[in-house]
């Protein structure tokens, strides 16, 4: 996936030290998906370039071994699933995204970061400020619009509506 080709920007967090393990995942600042999700990425990112916004990608396909680096950090099942069950990243039938308002340029306050493991992140948190609340619905709004659905832990992850049918993909363009 390019930021040309999909009308989105990247910020691909594994590949960097800003992540839930402090340390850089991914060598490689790839972001692959699979074929079945692209069209629903580009549908995406037209329905928030319309209302104002950009899509911001911070992960799509995930090797295996970066999984289980992820669930080395943090082996709670609530938030990360499993090395030996297999993430739909995994599958490459995910992605984890956020907006970025296209008048001031900003990344729209979600409340939490990426990669904030706590209850707050989930889609239904009644004590969040209006603004975040609205802004997840946003966001919301257009992946659904797309074709994708969300799971209720991650306000950043949205998935194909069959993800887990999906076999796991274990390729090596991404180095871990």
């Amino acid at each position: 996936m390019t930021e040309t080709e999909f009308g989105v920007k990247l910020e691909l967090v594994y590949a960097t030290r800003n992540n839930l393990t402090n340390e850089r995942i991914y060598q490689d600042a790839v972001c692959a998906i699979h074929r079945d999700v692209a069209p629903l990425v580009k549908k995406a990112a037209e329905y928030a370039q319309r209302a104002g916004y950009t899509l911001l990608v911070y992960d799509g396909y995930r090797p295996p071994a970066a999984q289980a680096k992820l669930w080395q950090a943090l082996p709670d099942p609530m938030y990360i699933v499993p090395p030996e069950i297999g993430s739909n990243h995994s599958r490459g039938t995910a992605i984890d995204v956020t907006l970025i308002d296209n008048q001031s340029g900003q990344v729209l306050d979600m409340g939490t970061g990426f990669d904030d493991m706590s209850h707050r992140s989930h889609h239904d948190v009644a004590e969040l400020s209006l603004e975040v609340q609205r802004n997840r619905l946003i966001l919301l709004a257009i992946m659904l619009h797309a074709g994708f659905k969300e799971i209720e832990s991650e306000w950043w992850h949205y998935e194909l509506p069959d993800a887990s049918s999906y076999p796991l993909i274990e390729c090596d363009f991404i180095r871990v």
